[in-house]
């Protein structure tokens, strides 16, 4: 479990005609961050039609979920949710664009929801969490009970999972994390 708050990483890319380079995870980089969680696992997805949206989703204690984002075909709206008991920020969001293009990770710490919705089709992402997927400490939150302004047209329904759809909203959430005294800020 890593002690940083929410963060946006923007990549440094080393480009030249043949394209770029770009150094996505170092854990010495990282920890001088302040994120000095291990990954453990590494996740990929495809959402295939545009506006899918996936979340809000996070492990309880004690096999709680650090999670680094990436965005690697297509653009997708990122959000984190505080989810932490006590926290002033309590169900407040912060979001960012990442798409294959911008290279832009969005690190997303214990005590928050993580969800994204597509902004094209064909969009893949990927990401690491510091513990691995256990189905009994797998929760979420509905994905319209937060306030998130996601950037979906009017008149577009979100492509959701049957799991997604049936998630308890954030006022009968009862949340299983506390505030550690990190802020949200918003992202850069």
């Amino acid at each position: 479990m890593s002690d940083a708050p929410v963060r946006l990483l923007p990549p440094r890319r080393f480009g030249d005609a043949r394209g770029w380079f770009t150094e996505t995870y170092n854990r010495d980089t990282f920890a001088a961050l302040g994120i000095g969680c291990t990954f453990v696992q590494d996740n990929h997805s495809l959402s295939v039609p545009a506006y899918t949206l996936r979340g809000l989703h996070f492990q309880t204690p004690p096999r709680a979920q650090d999670k680094l984002v990436r965005c690697v075909r297509g653009r997708i709206f990122d959000v984190a949710v505080d989810l932490r008991r006590g926290s002033p920020s309590y169900g407040q969001w912060v979001g960012a664009e990442l798409s294959a293009a911008n290279g832009d990770q969005l690190f997303i710490p214990v005590g928050f929801a993580h969800g994204f919705v597509t902004l094209e089709p064909e969009c893949e992402v990927v990401y690491k969490c510091s513990d691995t997927y256990a189905p009994e400490q797998d929760g979420g939150i509905a994905w319209d009970s937060a306030g998130i302004d996601w950037p979906i047209p009017a008149g577009i329904v979100p492509e959701l999972s049957a799991k997604d759809r049936a998630q308890p909203t954030l006022a009968a959430f009862d949340s299983p994390f506390d505030y550690d005294g990190r802020p949200l800020t918003p992202l850069a």
